[in-house]
């Protein structure tokens, strides 16, 4: 049975209560994501948990749907991210000579432009189209991947064993896949959880700054940027996706503080 910390536990737990929101958000929320069932700004009343918004929509049936599409559109470009960054840091490794040369340098030219500001000049460009951000996202954050691949799977590639595959005849794919990326998934899981962290916040940017996911989709960023005025009368709706998006990156952190510790043997 594996043992967690209390904080770990509880983070578990909220992960958990997260997930269910995501997979039954149409059975949990009240009205439609876009239905416009009051007048505007209406307080918070037995009809409307949450009140409403400049449109009359219901925030708290808003702030299940944007559950869903922010942690949805995070979780798909993380898995791009990863599946980019992590394919070409393992080739780099393993390849070594001009092909890992020229994709750390291609890497850290595109590194040297300030994240947030690529991303909007992009979106700018192609627009803010689902697809397209994911895509965007997912190609910029796949270079801090492939920075964090090269380095782990260039450790493994210098061992012994690797050297014998490769005196055996075994090609790229099968040293990859048989020597090299299971001893090197331990760290990759743990940078997963981080990585997570950092796309859902620059998802919750971007959507706070008009270019994120467009009206009338909700999401947690656009929903702060929409009722931000309702902090100068003194309420705190604004304020409830900023908590859900900084209660759930705690969240993450913390499980992933618990995985490092049980994955490097620090934990006792």
């Amino acid at each position: 049975m594996i043992e967690a910390p209390v904080s770990a536990q509880l983070a578990l737990v909220v992960l958990a209560a997260y997930l269910v929101v995501i997979l039954f958000a149409p059975m949990l929320a009240p009205y439609g994501e876009a239905a416009v069932v009051g007048d505007a700004f209406a307080p918070w009343s037995p009809q409307h948990l949450l009140g409403t918004d400049s449109l009359g929509r219901d925030i708290f049936s808003r702030m299940i749907y944007a559950a869903r599409n922010t942690v949805g559109i995070t979780f798909a470009a993380t898995v791009l991210a990863f599946l980019i960054g992590g394919a070409m840091g393992m080739v780099a490794a393993v390849s070594g000579g001009w092909v890992d040369q020229f994709l750390s340098r291609l890497v850290d030219i595109l590194m040297a432009i300030p994240l947030l500001i690529f991303a909007l000049l992009l979106l700018m460009i192609f627009g803010s189209s689902v697809p397209a951000l994911i895509l965007i996202i997912a190609g910029l954050e796949s270079t801090r991947v492939f920075r964090l691949t090269r380095a782990v799977a260039m450790n493994v590639a210098a061992m012994e064993y690797v050297e014998a595959a490769r005196l055996r005849g075994e090609g790229m794919l099968w040293i990859v896949r048989r020597e090299i990326l299971p001893n090197i998934l331990a760290p990759l899981s743990a940078e997963f959880g981080l990585r997570f962290c950092f796309i859902f916040l620059l998802v919750s940017s971007l959507s706070f700054l008009g270019l994120g996911l467009q009206p009338p989709t909700a999401d947690w960023g656009g929903m702060v940027r929409e009722n931000v005025m309702l902090i100068t009368f003194g309420q705190i709706t604004p304020l409830l996706p900023a908590a859900a998006i900084a209660i759930l990156t705690i969240a993450v952190n913390l499980v992933v503080d618990w995985f490092l510790n049980k994955t490097s043997g620090l934990a006792k």
